[in-house]
């Protein structure tokens, strides 16, 4: 007899009363929340969009670690940088396992790459791939001459189409991370690989957003047949699932072809597939370890350079004030370096403000505990899952004044505030491992930028501005919503200059 969905549900329903019923008393309360209704829990209290929003304004009720429960799984938020360090880096040994994502981990197959990676031994050799080749600052220095040669490139672009802004960004991001990841080049136009990562990596955020698909609440719901009215996300993920099998294959194809052939260029994927005889199963781990680089690091670039084109628009003074610096800094017959950096404390500042007023990741990518904990008098249960919200703790007054605001200067006080590249790029053992390729490529991007481009708000022809609203897509990784802005050289000189990169 077929089993039908009404089967699952019921299922469903005697699990979780029977793990009611058979549960122990804990030893403490559970951190606060909003009420619970019996089975479904917090199910109709989740919010689907902008879910730190939400959990911001919770915590503001039920205080900085808080809980809810949904259909008898523990999540637990976190809404301030203290206990996000207590738990996630202090307790590290406990808190640095992943959820099971059923739509995007186990049915799509993003559970491979290191972000979904549960801990332990699989999780430690990716690690070690990544420390081999781009695990310091004085290793990713290899890598310079690429985020420069690219970003310079895409100035070029963006003086040819400034109307298309978004799409230079992620070109150049896709560029930069492929060079590195595999030594591929890009083409000029419409790139095969690079239309395949894009749309990896967009699927991705789709496929692991919160409470997105019911699947990931009632995994049993996997196995209803694809005919099953509401079934039609098992086409979706076949379809995603594909896509991500093409982004990692194709670019790892690439290379073993070069190396044959004696002409791959350095490369992360070069360096691992040549160090030595690599069996199956390592070459497996490699694959994914490069796609983990492309699939995390180009992402955050593209959102947080879009996010410094929309700053600029909206906070000219900012603008004006980095303009003033490159300027008697660098002065006008050049473009700036990576060896400038240490003498452009703005534009530095100006790129963690950046960081800090609209992350790439608001919610990061939930922990999972692996022990019954008990902190700060709460009860912490084996399995829940443990949501940094790092939207909250990067606009949380008690550590950032006036955190609404676009304010570089707020790094540059006789007692500068938090560096936010301490909390952006997540916590414990699950910081991630392309932030210093992330940040150098998004410093490059603005100080170019800046040297080259005055970026202002559009006046239409009949002499009204179109003002730009802060409004980001939902999703693991979020972008800001498109934007309407004018991006000019700053002067002829500066236009000559930019046409004349090769």
């Amino acid at each position: 007899m077929a089993i039908s969905v009404v089967d699952i549900i019921f299922a469903a329903i005697g699990v979780f009363l029977l793990r009611q019923l058979t549960r122990a008393r804990p030893p403490a309360p559970y951190p606060p929340g909003p009420r619970a209704y019996p089975f479904i829990g917090n199910l109709l209290d989740m919010p689907t969009q902008q879910e730190w929003k939400l959990f911001s304004q919770w915590g503001q009720v039920w205080g900085d670690i808080m809980s809810v429960n949904v259909l008898g799984q523990t999540m637990v938020i976190l809404n301030s940088p203290k206990l996000a360090v207590d738990m996630l880096e202090r307790k590290s040994s406990i808190y640095s396992d992943r959820p099971t994502l059923t739509m995007g981990g186990e049915i799509v197959g993003w559970k491979n790459t290191l972000v979904l990676t549960g801990y332990g031994d699989r999780f430690r050799s990716i690690r070690k791939m990544f420390h081999s080749v781009i695990g310091t600052k004085a290793l990713t220095t290899q890598f310079l001459p690429v985020e420069e040669r690219e970003t310079r490139r895409f100035l070029k672009r963006v003086l040819s189409k400034p109307e298309e802004i978004a799409e230079h960004i992620r070109w150049t991001a896709g560029s930069i991370i492929l060079q590195i990841a595999y030594g591929y080049i890009v083409k000029d136009e419409a790139d095969p690989i690079v239309d395949i990562v894009e749309k990896a990596t967009e699927q991705f955020s789709l496929a692991t957003a919160p409470g997105a698909f019911l699947v990931d609440i009632i995994p049993a719901l996997r196995h209803i047949p694809d005919w099953v009215p509401g079934a039609g996300w098992k086409k979706k993920a076949a379809n995603w699932g594909k896509t991500l099998n093409d982004m990692t294959n194709v670019p790892l194809d690439f290379v073993k072809r070069q190396i044959a052939a004696g002409i791959a260029p350095p490369s992360f994927t070069q360096s691992l597939l040549e160090g030595g005889d690599v069996v199956p199963e390592e070459e497996t781990t490699i694959k994914w370890a490069a796609a983990s680089l492309y699939s995390g690091g180009a992402d955050t670039t593209v959102s947080a350079i879009y996010t410094f084109y929309l700053a600029m628009t909206l906070y000219p003074e900012a603008q004006k004030r980095a303009h003033a610096e490159i300027d008697a800094v660098i002065g006008c017959d050049r473009l700036p370096t990576f060896a400038d950096r240490e003498h452009l404390p703005y534009v530095e500042a100006l790129v963690k403000e950046v960081l800090r007023w609209n992350p790439v990741t608001p919610l990061g990518v939930p922990h999972r505990v692996t022990e019954d904990d008990v902190h700060e008098g709460y009860y912490i249960p084996k399995g829940s899952l443990v949501i940094a919200n790092i939207w909250q703790i990067l606009h949380d007054p008690r550590t950032y004044s006036n955190p609404l605001e676009f304010d570089p200067g707020r790094f540059l006080k006789a007692e500068p505030e938090e560096d936010p590249r301490s909390f952006c790029f997540g916590f414990g053992r699950r910081i991630c491992p392309g932030m210093n390729l992330a940040d150098a490529s998004i410093f490059i991007s603005c100080a170019m930028s800046l040297a080259a481009f005055d970026i202002a708000k559009v006046v239409d022809a009949s002499g009204n501005v179109l003002e730009p609203v802060l409004d980001n897509t939902s999703g693991t990784i979020s972008h800001p919503k498109p934007f309407p802005c004018s991006i000019k050289p700053r002067s002829p000189k500066a236009e000559a200059l930019i046409r004349s990169i090769e």
